[in-house]
């Protein structure tokens, strides 16, 4: 008798397991959750006692609730109540399946509450990609601020100059500079395109300090590769802008090897300069033609926090959004 009772047991734990997991793959959500509506019906009536206490619980027919346990009782192919015109009882199985059931239906629950906590809380795992050079000069040093406030947040952090997926990658957040081609993303600025033309006392040693943009010619420029940016630096003073072509020894895609060259003393380069501030505050970059703005593209190159527009944005991204506006704001008003 006992193996009799095992073997159902198990047959209605691949029957559960079944139902309430493939259903969702074969015939859509809507009937997954149709059929969790007939097993809440019958768990009411179980708990209840009578059809009629489930219906007044539901606040429904007692001919509805008899429909939803017949149409119940058809999908599993097995008779989960014996009825008589007074009263009804659960059959075995039926007795096995409203325990497996209500462990089950008690899991869905947990999890809902779960789920749902997580709208109303900071919490969880945030995935963020930063600029390699900005998010080492001022985002990852203050993210202790950020995990003070919000203990419950734990951060994956991407340094990468790439502009990534961030749907396809499940990316929360990125900091990213210049214009959105990608409509299914929101941007919100964090700082204006602020550029500074520096090189180290070193270079500046060796190869003199440039006193006009068209001095440039004359010195190892250091140039930023990407789409829209060319070899031509662009300055502007009293509403007039010159364009100087510009050569050196080194182009790349990475502004922390353009920040870690000029460091070195091998040229000039015009990099956003919150990334540069606490160098020049230190001696080792010196900042060159500061009367003119300058650009090494005529693109907006303004610093920009983006996000899936897809999704609703959780309590933990909206967080970290407002954190990092207030961060460069904070940062852009303190003085060079």
């Amino acid at each position: 008798m006992h193996c009799g009772i095992s073997l159902i047991g198990d047959q209605l734990a691949a029957v559960l397991a079944i139902r309430h997991f493939s259903t969702r793959e074969e015939n859509g959500v809507g009937e997954a959750m149709d059929e969790l509506k007939l097993d809440r019906a019958f768990v009411l009536v179980v708990e209840n006692g009578s059809f009629s206490a489930a219906a007044r619980h539901l606040g429904t027919s007692v001919t509805s609730i008899a429909r939803q346990i017949n149409r119940l009782e058809a999908t599993l192919g097995v008779r989960l109540l014996n009825r008589t015109t007074r009263r009804q009882s659960l059959t075995e199985v039926g007795h096995l399946y409203y325990q497996r059931l209500t462990e089950l239906i008690r899991q869905i629950d947990d999890v809902k509450r779960e789920v749902s906590g997580y709208q109303n809380t900071v919490k969880g795992r945030l995935r963020v990609h930063l600029r390699i050079s900005v998010g080492n000069a001022v985002i990852v040093p203050a993210l202790k601020d950020f995990l003070a406030e919000n203990p419950e947040v734990m951060i994956e952090v991407t340094l990468t100059d790439e502009r990534a997926d961030l749907v396809a990658l499940g990316i929360d957040v990125a900091v990213w500079l210049g214009n959105l081609e990608d409509s299914s993303l929101i941007a919100r600025r964090l700082s204006p395109s602020r550029r500074v033309l520096c090189g180290s006392p070193g270079y500046l040693e060796r190869s003199g300090h440039p006193t006009a943009p068209q001095d440039l010619v004359k010195h190892n420029c250091l140039v930023f590769r990407a789409k829209n940016y060319d070899n031509r630096w662009r300055f502007t003073k009293d509403a007039t802008t010159v364009e100087i072509p510009v050569s050196g020894n080194l182009q790349t895609d990475s502004g922390a090897a353009l920040f870690t060259s000029a460091m070195s003393g091998l040229g000039l380069v015009i990099m956003q300069e919150s990334t540069v501030r606490q160098a020049v505050r230190n001696g080792d970059l010196i900042p060159l033609l500061t009367d003119h703005e300058v650009s090494p593209t005529e693109f907006d190159t303004s610093l920009y926090a983006v996000y899936p527009s897809s999704r609703k944005v959780s309590p933990k991204t909206r967080a970290f959004l407002d954190f990092l506006v207030a961060l460069f704001r904070h940062h852009d008003e303190r003085p060079a």
